[in-house]
């Protein structure tokens, strides 16, 4: 875990309101990165800065515990072109904990991080939004490496 500055980050994807509650972030989730891939929104996204995917949890309600947004993209330059039946999102700008998880995804080393953060009473989280990142080093998913920024003071 390494404390860093993000500067804002502008992006395009699909989106979906979820809960932790009842496990229901386990359902949508999961569903919205099927959508994602099966209906090709990557390719979908203009004016792509690169091709990392990012995935996003905003607009808490309050913290984990509640309702939150759930977005799926990629970084653009701009939000002045927004496809049909996507969001745009700004990352804002700030202070955020970085937590490198690397091992194999199907064996859920990223929800596994997840619920070690839920679990960790010191991290001073701003729930603004939060975010994953799948750059290249994540097209393996057995050998992957993921970076979670989680929104801190």
């Amino acid at each position: 875990m390494q404390k860093t500055q993000v500067s804002a980050k502008y992006i395009i994807g699909i989106a979906i309101r979820t809960t932790n509650q009842n496990e229901q972030s386990a359902l949508d989730i999961p569903q919205l990165w099927n959508d994602f891939h099966t209906q090709q929104i990557q390719a979908k996204i203009p004016a792509k800065r690169s091709e990392d995917i990012y995935a996003i949890y905003t607009d808490y309600e309050s913290d984990f515990t509640a309702p939150y947004t759930t977005i799926i993209g990629c970084e653009v330059q701009s939000l002045a072109e927004i496809p049909d039946g996507m969001v745009g999102h700004i990352i804002p700008s700030g202070s955020y904990t970085k937590i490198d998880v690397q091992g194999n995804l199907l064996e859920n080393i990223v929800i596994n991080a997840w619920i070690k953060i839920w679990n960790s009473p010191n991290l001073e989280r701003t729930y603004t939004s939060d975010f994953e990142v799948y750059g290249p080093k994540a097209q393996n998913p057995l050998q992957a490496e993921v970076f979670l920024y989680l929104a801190t003071t």
